[in-house]
């Protein structure tokens, strides 16, 4: 099991490894074929997060309709919760998955989440001021009902891409010989053609890219 003290360390670390590559990133957001693989390694743990488009994934962007879309999107979570099958390291480094998770997310989830939590607020706030007006009070929340309950209908017919997003925590006994990375990850998804690979070790902060053709990663300069 991990501390959760040590767990939320190397999630603000892989937070602060992503934003210094943010900007590098945003030209190339959500380009069919390539994703973004984050690595932190800090003492016996590596953490890993994963951003990848549907396209690359399932083969589609659009949210899952048909029987066969959904199996689709199912076998992709599963695989991706799986990432030392997708992400190999030498045996050397005695690695084991101690936390993997996996999900399907659209572009309006954090948008959406985010607007609500602030209508919720401003909300809040009316009916404290107007708490003795029961009746503008119930006219106006009627209101907001079903006005956010139209907004939530159109986001969800305008909703297009989607990415899936996958979280790891590996423990190694030796995670200074997990020192070449092999990509598997090509061959579960062929429509994939590249990842962005932001590595933070002791020793600092490199971008890498890792491509279908050449799906090793060296990592033996960062230790």
């Amino acid at each position: 099991m991990i501390k959760s003290s040590s767990s939320a360390a190397l999630i603000l670390f892989v937070a602060a490894s992503a934003a210094t590559a943010e900007d590098a990133r945003q030209l190339d957001a959500h380009e069919h074929g390539v994703g973004q693989l984050d690595i932190a390694f800090d003492g016996n743990q590596i953490a890993m997060e994963l951003h990848a488009p549907g396209a690359d994934i399932v083969g589609f962007e659009y949210a899952a309709q048909s029987a066969e879309d959904r199996a689709k999107v199912d076998a992709a979570v599963a695989s991706l919760a799986r990432p030392l099958d997708l992400f190999a390291v030498p045996a050397a480094a005695g690695c084991s998955v101690v936390q993997a998770s996996a999900s399907l997310e659209s572009e309006e989830d954090h948008d959406d989440h985010e607007e609500h939590a602030e209508d919720g607020h401003k909300d809040e706030d009316h009916a404290h001021d107007e708490g003795h007006d029961h009746d503008g009070h119930d006219d106006h929340a009627d209101g907001e009902k079903h006005e956010g309950h139209d907004d939530h209908e159109e986001h969800a017919e305008d909703a297009g891409h989607t990415e899936f997003h996958a979280e790891y925590m590996l423990d190694c006994a030796a995670p200074d010989q997990a020192t070449l990375i092999e990509f598997a990850y090509f061959d579960t998804f062929p429509n994939a053609l590249e990842l962005e690979v932001q590595v933070i070790t002791d020793k600092g902060a490199t971008a890498f890219e890792v491509l279908r053709d050449a799906p090793t990663l060296d990592l033996r300069d960062m230790f």
